[in-house]
């Protein structure tokens, strides 16, 4: 679909080209209120959105919709640029294009997420827009976090949230014959062979305990009860509960 010439009946293949010198001639106009200008630099910039769009061309998503959504942040970018700030059009352009399409996106997920914290992560997106565009660089949360008022924590859960969901069989490398999934590079944490080892030396450790011991070690560990609770169910002092449940760690240790 990405190929394809025409899109939102705009022929791709003939947009024209603007130089820098064009841009700013047109930008001055643009300012003093010209619309003719305005339209032709539109117009001029429309690969720029079209290359942007590429970047998403893997979402599945309708390429004439995406387009029309990234001239939107086109728009904005012209709305909002200021010349005496030495930076090229297409450096501030592109992020908030990009900004564009991703609010587009996160705004159809199937996954719904709060009102309030999407107004958070799309402030802290912009607020990230508008930094790197004036400082040439990517902001730290600290800055955004200044730069819009909210905390650094709020921020990142929000962030979070509007993350795209990716799927386990997201294929992620292919050479030619047999691909290789996102879910064939995560690790299983919980059934991994050391685990496997440490479970069978606790059982064997725990077989050489005494039964009285075994039952401590059992209620304490495997069932999460305090000293004071298995004494009482026992019907023992805590001190003697902690005596022997030092005794029953220290040979299971040893034994392991």
């Amino acid at each position: 679909m990405i190929k394809k010439v025409e899109i939102c009946g705009v022929n791709t293949s003939k947009l024209p080209v603007l130089s820098n010198e064009e841009k700013e001639k047109l930008f001055i106009k643009i300012k003093a209120g010209d619309k003719k200008a305005r339209e032709e630099f539109i117009n001029g910039n429309l690969k720029l959105v079209l290359s942007v769009v590429r970047k998403f061309n893997n979402r599945g998503e309708n390429v004439d919709d995406l387009f029309q959504v990234g001239c939107i942040g086109l728009i904005k970018a012209i709305d909002n640029f200021d010349l005496s700030q030495n930076v090229l059009f297409s450096t501030y352009a592109v992020p908030m294009i990009i900004g564009e399409i991703r609010r587009h996106l996160r705004d159809n997920n199937s996954i719904r997420v709060s009102r309030s914290l999407r107004d958070i992560a799309y402030k802290a997106l912009q607020a990230r827009e508008l930094l790197t565009s004036k400082n040439n660089r990517e902001p730290t949360i600290d800055e955004v976090s200044k730069e819009i008022g909210i905390s650094k924590e709020d921020i990142a859960n929000a962030l979070d949230a509007i993350q795209d969901p990716v799927s386990l069989y997201e294929p992620i490398y292919n050479d030619g014959a047999d691909s290789l999934y996102l879910m064939d590079q995560i690790g299983d944490n919980k059934n991994i062979d050391e685990n496997w080892i440490e479970d069978i030396s606790i059982c064997e450790g725990l077989k050489k305990l005494n039964s009285r011991e075994q039952m401590i070690i059992r209620k304490r560990f495997f069932d999460g009860k305090t000293q004071m609770e298995v004494a009482e169910e026992i019907g023992i002092s805590q001190a003697q509960v902690s005596r022997l449940e030092k005794s029953a760690l220290f040979h299971m240790r040893r034994n392991i």
